[in-house]
């Protein structure tokens, strides 16, 4: 395929990124597999042990690997409802930073229902879930629908890949006879004909629609698994949008984290400018103002009610001597902080923006887990065994193995990622894209000032 001039300048800009491997990444590399291989070695200790091996017991049968499902599902919408949204609008801004977004939907949507897998005791009965399902379980519709939005989600990143596809195979990179095979594959015969343009167009647009939807009815559908019961601190009907609302507003953190790390790695100031982290901190303000109001509205209804058991959970999450510096944390660090940094022009910069987006996202992690701990550590009827290990739920050093080895599981695949294919996509500027540019970084200049 031939690139114009300006898609000829952002492919060798990227270029040496795909055509090598060099040592620094080699040493990540190896970092991540390690603690991969140390999570490994837990998964096998709790296998071969059970669940004795880890804090969750006949009480608190939920701990760290919930949070962490809830938490990788999560981030993984703001992914599709962002790139979904922005690529519908035509938002011009959005070209750079869309197929990081569409990575962290798909990397995300692998990872987190393992986490699931975890919580199970016998895996040997897995296949019962598929061939036996309960319709009446929300678990059950939880399966079905995290498994057509993964295909939804994958579906729609490689469409946004396939003219790159045609990029790499027409490009004579110096790369191994079997990576050069592999985009040949996966370009399927893509020769930027119009009849070829109009279809993906179409394609991607149509996905595009349907990923929003999609997106917000499956996160809506992992509140109510938790909303449907009588617990207390669960049983809310404003669960669904709350969800809904939490896991785009770390999404977006997420988003910014991964934009600021490819720019300094792969020096890439000229596309991830200022203008793309200062955009994202006001959406990330807006859902963080929005999170706050359906956060005080959540625990303003449970203590003025002061129903029994809701007061049991509230004086828990409120109480410094339990989870109320947790708490603070979570609210200080997840809503004000990152609409401060937003909301002040001095601080409007994206090493600052990027550094409250990692506390954010932390603080919604512990969110996560306030919901599901100290609600299971309430039980309505008195415990049989009433030792401290059974009544309050403390991880073991398995369950954050697992913890990490998640975690370094996906930023593992990111690595793979940037290696294979081009973080800023090629085939998103036209020839037109050079002249658009620079008025539009003047026109935010003038509305903002200068950004160091």
């Amino acid at each position: 395929m031939e690139l114009n001039k300006y898609q000829q300048e952002v492919f060798d800009k990227q270029r040496p990124v795909i055509e090598s491997y060099g040592k620094k990444t080699w040493g990540w590399t190896i970092f991540f597999l390690l603690w991969i291989l140390v999570g490994w070695y837990a998964l096998y200790l709790q296998v071969d042990r059970g669940h004795s091996v880890t804090g969750m017991r006949d009480n608190v049968v939920w701990g760290l690997y919930i949070a962490n499902f809830i938490f990788f599902i999560g981030i993984s919408y703001a992914g599709a409802v962002i790139s979904g949204i922005l690529h519908i609008l035509k938002v011009e801004w959005r070209k750079p930073i869309i197929r990081i977004a569409e990575m962290i939907t798909v990397i995300s949507t692998i990872i987190g229902p393992i986490y699931i897998l975890l919580c199970v005791g016998r895996l040997d009965r897995l296949h019962h879930l598929f061939l036996y399902p309960r319709l009446q379980s929300p678990i059950t519709w939880d399966v079905f629908a995290i498994g057509t939005y993964f295909s939804g989600s994958l579906i729609f990143l490689y469409l946004a890949l396939i003219k790159d596809f045609a990029i790499y195979r027409d490009a004579r990179l110096n790369i191994p006879k079997w990576k050069q095979k592999l985009y040949k594959a996966l370009a399927i015969g893509y020769r930027g004909t119009a009849s070829q343009k109009r279809h993906i167009r179409i394609s991607t647009n149509l996905m595009a629609i349907m990923i929003i939807p999609l997106a917000i009815v499956v996160h809506s559908v992992l509140s109510w698994i938790f909303g449907m019961t009588l617990r207390p601190g669960w049983h809310s009907t404003i669960f669904g949008p709350y969800f809904v609302l939490a896991a785009i507003y770390s999404g977006t953190g997420v988003l910014i984290m991964a934009m600021w790390v490819y720019r300094r790695m792969y020096k890439l100031d000229s596309y991830l400018t200022d203008k793309h982290f200062v955009y994202l901190g006001y959406i990330m303000m807006v859902l963080g103002a929005a999170y706050g109001y359906f956060t005080f509205s959540e625990y303003l209804t449970d203590w003025f009610g002061s129903e029994k058991w809701n007061s049991e959970v509230i004086e828990k999450i409120f109480n410094p001597a339990k989870y109320g510096w947790w708490f603070l944390f979570a609210n200080v660090a997840g809503i004000l902080l990152p609409i401060l940094v937003v909301a002040i022009p001095k601080t409007r910069t994206p090493n600052l923006i990027a550094l409250a987006s990692f506390f954010m996202v932390i603080a919604l992690w512990v969110k996560r887990y306030l919901i599901i701990v100290p609600t299971l550590e309430t039980p309505l009827l008195p415990v049989q065994d009433t030792r401290i290990e059974y009544v309050k739920y403390s991880a073991t050093w398995v369950e954050w193995a697992l913890t990490f080895a998640g975690i370094a599981t996906f930023f593992l695949f990111f690595t793979l990622m940037s290696k294979f294919v081009t973080i800023i996509p090629i085939s998103e500027f036209g020839d037109k894209e050079k002249q658009l540019v620079q008025p539009e970084e003047k026109e935010f200049v003038l509305a903002n000032g200068p950004l160091k």
